[in-house]
């Protein structure tokens, strides 16, 4: 399963997930700057990062899609995740979500708005849905940024974890 790929852009690959890439999930999410604005605003520990990879797998099989491995095109370098999940609100709705995390060392390359317009264009191409949303942190400034630079209009905001998080969405 691992080295599918799944979209390519002109500097960056995401691929499927291979079943020991747990330890590359935890290293992502290992330090404070890359959890503050996750829900739990912790670094992830070993089992974590391995109970994330069993429901991206779990994910792909049931939805179809779900958060890939993010490596650069040209040297393969491993630097984050994205793709879509499943949100169920407290209503138990579910919707697509669009989500990403790059690696600290690799913020402010553009590489969050170039996955994520390629992956809004993806998602509708391959018919997953009719429409999907995106939440952030509400002190995540520059994810809001780049969802509205892709062309994510604003949603209601939805409340997860306790906090109230600005919302958009993203119609076909």
């Amino acid at each position: 399963m691992s080295d599918t790929m799944i979209l390519e852009t002109p500097r960056l690959v995401l691929t499927m997930w291979g079943k020991s890439d747990a330890e590359l999930i935890r290293q992502l999410h290992s330090t404070i700057d890359t959890t503050r604005y996750l829900s739990g605003a912790a670094p992830w520990t070993q089992e974590k990062a391995e109970e994330r990879l069993k429901s991206w797998f779990d994910e792909q099989a049931r939805d179809g899609v779900t958060k890939y491995k993010m490596l650069k095109r040209d040297d393969g370098r491993f630097i984050g995740r994205a793709g879509f999940s499943r949100f169920h609100d407290e209503d138990g709705r579910g919707e697509f979500e669009l989500g990403y995390s790059i690696r600290k060392d690799a913020w402010g390359n553009g590489y969050a708005t170039e996955i994520a317009g390629a992956l809004a264009q993806w998602f509708f191409a391959r018919g997953v849905g009719r429409r999907f949303i995106a939440f952030t942190h509400p002190e995540n400034a520059a994810s809001q940024r780049v969802l509205r630079k892709i062309g994510m209009k604003d949603h209601p905001s939805m409340t997860i974890d306790g906090i109230t998080c600005p919302t958009f969405s993203m119609s076909r």
